[in-house]
């Protein structure tokens, strides 16, 4: 029995260290700043002394959601959306939505026609490209795919659902713009030039 008020205080400061340490998790400190080349960064560590536009926030999240997605992911998904950029029948496209799809990250596909339309859109010189807020990662490396969605706040591998995004359908050929040339009727006076004379 005398043991027992010891138990009580050792449960309590124990609750009570648990609940400072999550009350520090969810505090954290994050940095969105922009480096010499113009892109813009969000770090958990001080910014590098030449960096420009540094904002501070906290991390913060409330206790309990009532969605069903983590706050983490829904509020990555507001201030860093994700889009992936992509050609037809390539390799590294394949293997970039795979890795979005396992991680369990919702976003947005589309399929250019060219390298040179890619680069018109998002200034991205190859494919696939991933854009995460305003990053830019071209080219499939997992590492480098991994730490832009570490950065933005996106929940790590293995705590999303994985998910089963397809492709996007090809773009159509346009084939109404050489058939108008092509309906055109031959001019008559080269017959008229043969014509039997009446």
């Amino acid at each position: 029995m005398s043991g027992e008020p010891g138990k009580m205080r050792a449960m309590r400061f124990a609750a009570f260290a648990l609940l400072a340490l999550s009350s520090l998790a969810v505090h954290a400190q994050l940095y969105r700043w922009t480096d010499s080349t113009g892109r813009t960064h969000v770090t958990d560590t001080p910014p590098p002394s030449d960096a420009k536009g540094v904002q501070k926030r906290a991390a913060s999240a409330p206790a309990a959601e009532s969605s069903s997605e983590p706050y983490a992911l829904r509020q990555a998904l507001k201030d860093f959306p994700v889009t992936l950029y992509t050609l037809p029948k390539c390799e590294g496209c394949t293997q970039a939505r795979k890795l979005l799809n396992t991680r369990g990250i919702p976003f947005a596909e589309k399929t250019v026609e060219s390298e040179e339309q890619l680069k018109k859109a998002t200034g991205a010189t190859g494919v696939p490209a991933l854009v995460v807020g305003s990053d830019i990662v071209t080219g499939f490396e997992e590492g480098a795919y991994n730490r832009s969605l570490d950065v933005a706040g996106y929940p790590r591998a293995g705590i999303l659902k994985p998910r089963n995004q397809q492709p996007p359908a090809p773009p159509k050929a346009e084939a109404p713009a050489k058939s108008s040339t092509a309906e055109a009727p031959a001019p008559a006076a080269p017959r008229g030039r043969y014509a039997t004379p009446q």
